[in-house]
């Protein structure tokens, strides 16, 4: 595994941030834009109000998300409102360069309309992830039928956190990036990081290749590679 340990949070998420700034400048650079899926969740959030700061070219960024909630548009627990406040409705990526998974609609034609956008977007540059206490990572948890469905998108139920409906981009898609980041902070996940590390197919292990950024409380009193 490729992992890479910062003190804290916050040193986590600005060595992110920078990653994601560099990576943009490449695909520029090289394609003329940049693709990249944003994650959910608290600790990626710390690197979208950094990523504010850094000099990027946000007219050729495009973004999409890797996982969205099956709630109504604009409700506050959804990953595309936690998005625009912390880093969206900041810089100037225009409207038509945010493609949201219209979850509203439910979990089975909003995988449908997304996949179907994935099918004709230009390859991803970039997806970042979190991962959750269990190993999930997007809405992607352990036992799902979801794991097996082959589409860019996949339907989601029952999902062990409420709300048990989503839509996420399957490995499918996930492994089909140029390049993906897993960020995880905190020793109530160190127990799954463990797991993973030990060769356990737990959702977020799967992804491949994946270069892991986590703080050091995740890798306290673990061996060593």
């Amino acid at each position: 595994m490729d992992v890479r340990v910062y003190p804290d949070s916050d040193a986590l998420a600005q060595a992110v941030a920078e990653l994601i700034a560099a990576s943009c400048a490449r695909a520029v650079a090289d394609r003329g834009s940049f693709h990249w899926a944003l994650a959910g969740g608290n600790t990626p959030k710390r690197c979208y109000t950094l990523l504010r700061h850094l000099d990027m070219p946000w007219l050729k960024v495009h973004v999409y998300f890797g996982d969205e909630r099956c709630l109504p548009s604009g409700h506050p627990d959804r990953n595309d409102v936690m998005a625009d406040e912390s880093l969206l409705a900041h810089v100037g990526i225009p409207e038509e360069h945010t493609h949201r998974i219209p979850a509203e609609l439910g979990s089975t034609q909003a995988a449908a309309i997304y996949d179907r956008l994935l099918r004709d977007s230009p390859r991803l540059d970039l997806v970042l992830l979190g991962m959750g206490e269990d190993g999930h990572t997007a809405s992607l948890f352990p036992g799902s039928e979801a794991l097996l469905d082959e589409h860019l998108a996949v339907a989601v139920s029952n999902a062990p956190k409420p709300p048990p409906d989503r839509v996420s981009m399957g490995y499918a898609a996930l492994n089909a990036a140029r390049e993906c980041i897993i960020m995880a902070a905190g020793r109530d996940k160190q127990h799954a990081f463990q797991r993973i590390r030990a060769g356990e197919r737990l959702p977020a292990g799967r992804v491949k290749p994946a270069a892991w950024f986590v703080d050091e409380a995740m890798t306290r009193d673990l061996p060593t590679d």
